[in-house]
């Protein structure tokens, strides 16, 4: 006995067909989490009040229209027609700050609509399915929805959208007169087009979010590395100190003849703990030197070097003088170093942003503070602006070199088109300054 062969199952097709079939309409019932109304991010109060003016005035327009089209073409009764009026054209409002809700109501009431007109006296010869009015009406929703909702719920109203056209042809060919085409491909035009516009939008928007913080970021990076810059050069000057209070503590004993016993154990705990922060400065040096830092082992440059610093820009092609006064007196080596960075900073930034420029450093001091001034006119060739390119770290290493000794810094363009930078930086502790 023979036996027939097992009929082919459905396959792996169906069960994705239904699935998507789920998600499709799945989306068409949880519309998009905001609900703030279209436009409410426009920079401009025009703008953003421009989507509640435009369906006032389409809603205000299509309900008397719509009302009045629906009772005397279409020969329906006055109460289904303000009905159905209402319903296809006041959803509008609702649209600007809940497209997906509005739609629901305005698709209804366009279906029912269509039902009813299928027996109205006056629908021979007029647009049936769908009025004038209704594609009007529908088109506006379309363009809130592709400016609000997801692609898939946009693709499951447009589906709907067809599936209702189709509902309507089937049912009477006579009737039909193909505005359930014209819809159908009009609805799809508007979805894609307000939808592209919307993502690019929302694309702009994410990229200037992320160049944003990507500015950020860099400054933040710059300025952690001009710090710790900084700490790298002011290690010498801090170790040379150290070393000075090691060697004078450990030589006390045998410069100072009849020292207790006490003031030997002070001694000696003095010159342990002055080696073991130098063991723990040089430690967390070589965590915050970089990679060919190696050039830094070398004495920190000061003020009596600024001289040779004006020369090598001269030779650079920077008319550049120097007003440096005689007997400064003792500076404080972060003093020392900081002003001869500002200087080297400043210069650099002549050289780098306004060639040719005739440029003025001035070093002067009195009893508590030391004044930088370093003045550009404007530049003979164009030229970028001021750190708008590079590192950046010109400004930045100033700002950090003053706010650490405690000084002030002053910079900014000059009228005729030049630069200023003015450091005043502290001769004394900062204490002891008014």
């Amino acid at each position: 006995m023979s036996t027939a062969p097992p009929s082919p199952g459905p396959g792996p097709a169906a069960p994705r067909a239904r699935q998507r079939t789920r998600a499709l309409v799945r989306a068409l019932r949880t519309p998009s989490e905001p609900t703030e109304p279209l436009f409410a991010r426009a920079p401009r109060a025009w703008q953003r009040g421009a989507p509640h003016v435009i369906a006032f005035g389409f809603a205000v327009t299509l309900l008397p229209v719509t009302a009045t089209v629906l009772t005397q073409d279409y020969r329906l009764g006055g109460g289904w027609a303000g009905a159905l009026a209402t319903a296809q054209a006041a959803p509008l409002l609702l649209a600007v700050t809940r497209p997906l809700q509005a739609w629901w109501i305005i698709f209804t009431a366009d279906v029912v609509g269509g039902i009813l007109l299928r027996s109205a006296d006056g629908v021979v010869g007029r647009p049936w399915p769908w009025t004038p009015m209704v594609i009007i009406g529908y088109m506006v929703l379309m363009v809130c929805l592709g400016l609000r909702e997801s692609r898939r719920t946009l693709l499951a109203v447009w589906l709907a959208t067809g599936a209702a056209g189709l509902f309507f042809e089937l049912i009477s060919q006579i009737r039909s007169d193909g505005t359930y085409v014209l819809m159908f491909v009009l609805s799809g035009v508007c979805l894609m087009v307000t939808a592209a516009l919307r993502e690019r939008g929302d694309a702009q928007r994410r990229l200037a979010e992320q160049e944003t913080i990507s500015e950020a970021e860099r400054a933040r990076r710059t300025l952690l590395e001009e710090r710790a810059r900084i700490a790298r050069e002011l290690h010498d000057v801090v170790a040379h100190h150290m070393s000075v209070i090691t060697v004078q503590a450990d030589s006390a004993p045998y410069r100072i003849e009849g020292l207790p016993p006490l003031a030997l154990e002070e001694f000696s705990t003095i010159a342990a703990g002055a080696r073991e922060s130098l063991t723990e400065m040089r430690r967390l040096l070589a965590v915050l030197r970089s990679d060919g830092a190696e050039g830094e082992r070398a004495p920190q440059p000061g003020l009596d070097r600024v001289r040779q610093l004006v020369e090598a820009t001269v030779r650079a092609g920077v008319p550049a003088e120097l007003a440096l006064q005689a007997g400064l007196g003792s500076v404080p080596p972060a003093v020392d170093l900081s002003a001869y960075r500002i200087v080297q900073e400043a210069l650099a930034n002549v050289v780098r942003h306004a060639a040719g420029a005739p440029t003025r450093v001035s070093v002067t001091a009195d009893e508590r503070w030391l004044t930088v001034l370093v003045v550009n006119g404007p530049a003979v060739e164009r030229s970028s602006l001021l750190e708008t390119a590079g590192t950046g770290h010109g400004l930045v290493g100033m700002r950090e070199r003053v706010r650490l000794t405690g000084g002030t810094l002053d910079t900014g363009p000059l009228p005729d088109g030049g630069f200023r930078v003015a450091a005043r930086l502290p001769l004394t502790s900062p204490k002891d300054l008014p």
